[in-house]
């Protein structure tokens, strides 16, 4: 069992990595304000999806493999940084990126497959998992299996409590936006380019590690 400390600690990191700004959160803001709080909560539900592989991940010890092959790390952030630029590039070029025709070509099922590929390739996340995660794993606190799941509901849960609350608050201003064409156009190209620039961040984060 692990101790209720020691849980509240993880809890606070777990919460301060959330709230900060990141490819994950201007995923879940992108889909709520294009389709709505459903479209928003579907990209949570991907996005929690995706901390729950990052767990399983750790547990079994394949996040190690980043650890130990640098370049392997980097892979990830590329990809990662690369696909987050490639849908905010899409939603900049659309003119009808948040209007109603453009919602309804976008399944909640794309949404929130979306969601899990863009969690499973965020660097931010790996780097949670290589350095705080392990740290709150302890054999005396019983089988490893189940102190990963505890703090896997810590994890999923603060995702949805964040992440949800977002996806509500964006998704609550979707109708407005529909009611005002010429508006939602500038803010699709808004929250586009909001997503490349994250993205190219994240890859220059990677060049910087690279050299």
């Amino acid at each position: 069992m692990i101790p209720s400390v020691q849980l509240s600690l993880f809890f606070l990191l777990v919460l301060g990595i959330i709230v900060l700004p990141g490819l994950d959160m201007a995923y879940v803001l992108g889909s709520s304000l294009m389709g709505g709080r459903r479209s928003g909560l579907a990209a949570v539900g991907g996005i929690m999806l995706g901390g729950v592989c990052h767990v399983v991940m750790a547990t079994l010890g394949i996040s190690v493999v980043l650890q130990v092959w640098p370049a392997a790390f980097d892979v990830v952030l590329w990809l990662g940084a690369a696909y987050v630029v490639w849908i905010g590039y899409a939603i900049w070029r659309s003119d009808t990126a948040f209007l109603p025709a453009a919602a309804e070509r976008h399944s909640r099922w794309v949404t929130f497959r979306r969601g899990a590929v863009t969690c499973l390739l965020n660097p931010k996340a790996y780097l949670f998992m290589l350095a705080v995660f392990p740290q709150f794993m302890r054999r005396e606190n019983g089988a490893l299996w189940g102190q990963a799941v505890v703090l896997g509901l810590v994890i999923v849960v603060t995702q949805l409590a964040v992440y949800g609350g977002l996806a509500c608050a964006a998704g609550g201003a979707q109708g407005w936006l529909v009611a005002r064409p010429v508006f939602a156009r500038a803010v699709g190209k808004g929250v586009g380019v909001l997503l490349v620039v994250m993205g190219v961040g994240a890859m220059l984060e990677g060049v910087r590690r690279f050299f």
